[in-house]
């Protein structure tokens, strides 16, 4: 109870001291009371019609009524106000015979300090219930008003609770074809959504209780609506607070589609093949000339050539006519892993090629040979017949070798062809006799920029934040490198780094990195930065030394250092990086496995380098949204390595909907463009190591 609030009390009594008492022992105490005087049942009910009373005082000794009595008439009137029962005697039984009867407690005219302090009480629960009474009905009078908004809306709108359905409006019964609420509330709402989805409606709703989801951000999630095609729909997610708990909202906007002229939609299908739904030859060439025009904005290009295997006796199986069902299926597979800046076309006969964009030539192979094992695994039907089909990918990089557009189709050509010599049902990348000498002369011409930028100190650090799915803030960042040309251009690593990867300049590059991560580490307030070592660094002996000296002279702590080394590289190179793990724990650096590919039985690698992080391969990102089985290998990744008390990392994380599923799959961290766009670390940071930049380039 607040001091100085003025209090409204009846006491019953037929003697007037007993109010003087009650009011002086509140005045007293500091508070403002008014007390009204009751002797009889007419003067209580009169005062009960027209006035608030916070608490009735009982004299027992004196007022004609019982407890009882009291209690009945005022619960007519006022029935939440407390009664507190007053007498000259009190012993146990008397209070546990009043309370019996109703009162509150029962309390001692004699004893001042007691009736003050049991008068507090009562006075405090009875605000507190009124309060919390108000708070309920403005509450119960909001979820109507949102009730009756939701009847009024065109969008589909939703409440779930623990994944189950609580409220739903008639947008809703009439987009998911319901005939009554009783069809819809109370059941799962994953009912209403493909398997392909699930993971992620889930992971949204997950994200959402945590306070996680985006306000804003839409998830894209398929539905088969009554016996239709599957629709896609936009989901909204939102928090809100009831008083059985919390729920999330999920609103679906009425879908759009904009009127086309049937003249564009004749144009439209004219430049795709019907089978495979991509675009004819022609219109391919043309798109991807004018893609290659263009240097993304990171990574490279890189072009697949992807050809079922033994597809005459596929044909032979089920017929020349179904035989463009086996192509069309392939085709689907295919859209299902393309990224959103791909773009594929049927080349010629049974083959299929695509422009994917990637961050490098490992990133595109890694995609190709998911492709291929998935292609292996499946088990399809054509025409009431039961087939199995594998397939055969060539990769080549889009890297600046190639004069023209017919130079690089045939390598493409070239590598797929390779990859059948050997057997098929693999990937091969292109390795062109006459490619060499173009290499050689194009790796030439970085070479000389590379130590141009190095002696020029025209390398800048990039941070990629690393953001957590667990927690508020991680405080890590993945540190990537630029490379400025003369003009003040900044220029992606995948550009200049696989000839200095080829040329053995890689260990210098290392260094570089590493000097600068740790200059930043001692003016930045990061908790930890990522490194990446190249395979050149891991056979050099005297890295960790010299890391250990670069600690020193700026007195940054080591665990503020996570060296980071891909996974075929590390098993690759598995007995140095041993060594070397154990002298990086020695000192207190981290390692981190990253492209962690999702496979069964990769998890020694794991026992043997005891790695603190590993970072999922983010070219299963896309896949990972749609594809069951891809989320349950990823799912086992992550069991095994908190098992192993390993955090785990997503890559390459775009949109909302990678993020929902790695949630609701238990990932710890994420990267990506859907958490931040790297930044490059202002020039004040790096300028400091120009010193150590010098010595190094001289090597």
């Amino acid at each position: 109870m607040q001091e100085h609030q003025k209090v409204s009390i009846a006491v019953l009594t037929k003697d007037q001291d007993d109010v003087e008492l009650v009011n002086g022992t509140l005045r007293d105490a500091g508070h403002a009371a008014h007390c009204h005087w009751i002797e009889t049942t007419e003067a209580l009910g009169r005062l009960l019609h027209d006035n608030r009373i916070e608490l009735i005082i009982h004299n027992c000794d004196t007022y004609k009524e019982t407890i009882r009595q009291v209690i009945k008439q005022k619960d007519a009137y006022q029935p939440e106000v407390p009664v507190l029962a007053m007498q000259q005697s009190v012993d146990e039984s008397h209070i546990l015979d009043a309370m019996k009867q109703g009162a509150c407690d029962l309390v001692s005219s004699s004893n001042r300090e007691r009736l003050h302090t049991v008068v507090t009480r009562e006075l405090r629960s009875f605000r507190i219930e009124c309060a919390l009474n108000s708070t309920l009905q403005s509450a119960t009078t909001y979820r109507k008003q949102l009730f009756d908004y939701m009847e009024g809306s065109s969008s589909a709108i939703a409440y779930v609770q623990e994944g189950i359905i609580t409220s739903a409006n008639r947008a809703w019964l009439e987009l998911f074809e319901s005939a009554s609420r009783d069809d819809v509330i109370g059941l799962p709402l994953m009912d209403n959504f493909l398997t392909e989805s699930q993971a992620a409606v889930k992971g949204a709703i997950i994200a959402t209780l945590k306070r996680k989801w985006q306000l804003g951000e839409k998830l894209v999630a398929k539905s088969r609506l009554s016996a239709a095609e599957p629709t896609t729909l936009e989901l909204d997610f939102q928090l809100a607070e009831f008083d059985d708990g919390p729920h999330v909202q999920i609103r679906i906007a009425p879908p759009e589609k904009p009127p086309e002229e049937p003249t564009k939609l004749v144009h439209e299908a004219l430049k795709r093949d019907p089978t495979t739904l991509f675009f004819h030859r022609a219109q391919f060439v043309e798109r991807i000339t004018k893609r290659l025009s263009r240097k993304p904005a990171s990574g490279l290009h890189v072009l697949v050539y992807i050809k079922p295997d033994d597809f005459s006796r596929i044909a032979d199986k089920v017929g020349l006519i179904a035989s463009e069902e086996v192509l069309a299926v392939l085709a689907e597979e295919v859209r299902k892993r393309l990224h959103p800046r791909d773009v594929a076309g049927r080349f010629e006969g049974t083959t299929i090629m695509a422009l994917l964009e990637r961050g490098n030539e490992r990133d595109a192979e890694a995609w190709a040979r998911q492709l291929v094992e998935h292609i292996h695994d499946c088990d399809f039907e054509i025409d009431g017949k039961e087939i199995r089909l594998t397939c055969t990918i060539g990769v080549c990089a889009a890297n600046g070798i190639f004069e023209n557009m017919d130079e690089l189709i045939s390598a493409v050509a070239a590598a797929h062809k390779q990859g059948r010599k050997a057997g098929g049902n693999t990937t091969a990348m292109s390795e062109a006799k006459d490619e060499d000498t173009k290499l050689r002369r194009h790796d030439a011409l970085w070479i000389k920029r590379i130590n141009s930028a190095l002696k020029d100190d025209r390398f800048r650090l990039a941070q990629l934040p690393i953001a957590g799915l667990r927690s508020e803030s991680s405080g890590m960042c993945d540190m990537l490198v630029r490379m400025v040309d003369e003009q003040g251009d900044a220029i992606i690593p995948s550009e200049f780094l696989p000839a200095a990867e080829r040329n053995n300049l890689m260990k210098t590059i290392d260094r570089w990195i590493i000097t600068a991560s740790i200059e930043f580490c001692a003016t930045q307030n990061s908790e930890r930065v990522f490194v990446r070592l190249s395979q050149q660094s891991l056979q050099d002996l005297t890295l960790v030394d010299w890391m250990k000296s670069e600690f020193e002279k700026r007195s940054v702590k080591p665990d503020k250092l996570c060296v980071q080394v891909a996974e075929r590289t590390a098993a690759r190179f598995i007995k140095p990086l041993t060594k070397m793990a154990e002298q990086f724990r020695q000192l207190g650096v981290g390692l981190a496995l990253e492209h962690f590919a999702a496979d069964q039985g990769r998890f020694q690698i794991l026992d043997i380098l005891k790695p603190d992080y590993i970072k999922i391969d983010g070219e299963l990102m896309h896949s990972l949204m749609t594809d069951t089985a891809v989320q349950d290998s990823v799912r086992n990744v992550v069991a095994a390595a908190n098992q192993r008390q390993i955090q785990t990392i997503a890559e390459r994380v775009e949109n909302a909907n990678e993020m929902a599923v790695l949630f609701q799959i238990g990932i710890h961290y994420m990267q990506g463009h859907y958490v931040h766009e790297p930044e490059v670390v202002l020039q004040e940071h790096v300028d400091v190591v120009q010193t150590s930049l010098e010595a190094i380039a001289r090597r």
